[in-house]
């Protein structure tokens, strides 16, 4: 039987495509739009990207329950 998704799983899915998406951009064009936005390593700047991080180990260690 599928898990279903709570709203926690979907926020994390969010922050880890907008994270790859900015890692894509970072890797071809050498333009980070986090640091474009918010501003080279400022408070909010580390806070998006540690949320991000985080969100990754999340999914690292809950993906296993939508595949039963």
């Amino acid at each position: 039987m599928a898990m279903k998704m709570n709203v926690l799983d979907w926020i994390v899915i969010v922050l880890v495509v907008i994270g790859a998406l900015n890692w894509g951009l970072v890797g071809i064009f050498r333009y980070d739009v986090v640091k474009s936005i918010f501003g080279d390593m400022t408070t909010l700047t580390r806070i998006i990207y540690t949320l991000v991080g985080l969100s990754g180990l999340y999914l690292i260690f809950t993906v296993g329950k939508y595949n039963k």
